[in-house]
């Protein structure tokens, strides 16, 4: 018997009162810059058991104007932007380097709660993004160095033994470089903090950088 995806729909909920807790949220009280919000907000989710608080959709925007959108890890956040990376030669590398414009989403169920950004990215040099590389762990540098991020794959063996070559590469040279390897920032020009609320009057602060700094508006649910 196949699946009833619209009665599947019809009985799901979001946020359920006995998985999240709806905080209030006070805008006028929030700090002046979204780094400091961001900052709070995330600290808030890790202490709520949030699972992967640090994933976030990524979308771009191709050469031929196509929209894209995954989910990456978040490896950084500072005055200079919100960090992930990637190949170069990647579909999202690809992308960045025709369009250097992306957006940033997060969402966090526990807590209704979602950051939202978009804004020019820009790309580290090739040291800083082999030592955000080397910093992690094993597994992730096996992953950068079996490389072809994107490309069509034959099968599955064949990424086994890719695969396979790589772990072991990676175990025996630790500090063994990945050349298209690289670390982006995106420096918002806005960002969005949204907190969701019971009675559907969900709180939308949005921070807006100016040549003055950084201002503040509320936005409709």
């Amino acid at each position: 018997m196949g699946t009833d995806l619209p009665a599947l729909l019809r009985s799901l909920r979001v946020w359920d009162p006995g998985t999240t807790e709806l905080r209030p949220f006070a805008p006028d009280t929030a700090p002046p810059t979204p780094l400091a919000l961001f900052t709070n907000w995330f600290a808030d989710a890790v202490a709520a058991g949030q699972p992967e608080p640090h994933t976030m959709s990524l979308a771009t925007v191709d050469r031929e104007g196509m929209p894209d959108v995954r989910v990456v890890m978040l490896h950084g956040a500072d005055a200079d932007g919100w960090s992930f990376a990637t190949h170069v030669s990647s579909r999202k590398g690809r992308a960045l380097s025709a369009h250097p414009h992306a957006a940033l989403a997060f969402y966090w169920p526990v807590l209704g709660r979602q950051v939202r950004m978009r804004g020019p990215v820009t790309a580290a040099p090739a040291e800083e993004s082999q030592a955000d590389l080397h910093a992690r762990s094993t597994g992730a540098l096996a992953a950068a160095l079996t490389g072809r991020q994107s490309e069509e794959l034959a099968s599955l063996d064949e990424l086994r033994q890719a695969s396979e070559a790589a772990w072991e590469r990676a175990s025996a040279h630790p500090d063994e470089p990945s050349p298209t390897w690289t670390l982006y920032r995106l420096r918002p020009k806005t960002v969005e903090f949204f907190q969701g609320d019971a009675d559907r009057r969900h709180v939308r602060l949005e921070y807006r950088s100016t040549e003055f700094g950084w201002s503040k508006a509320l936005l409709w649910p």
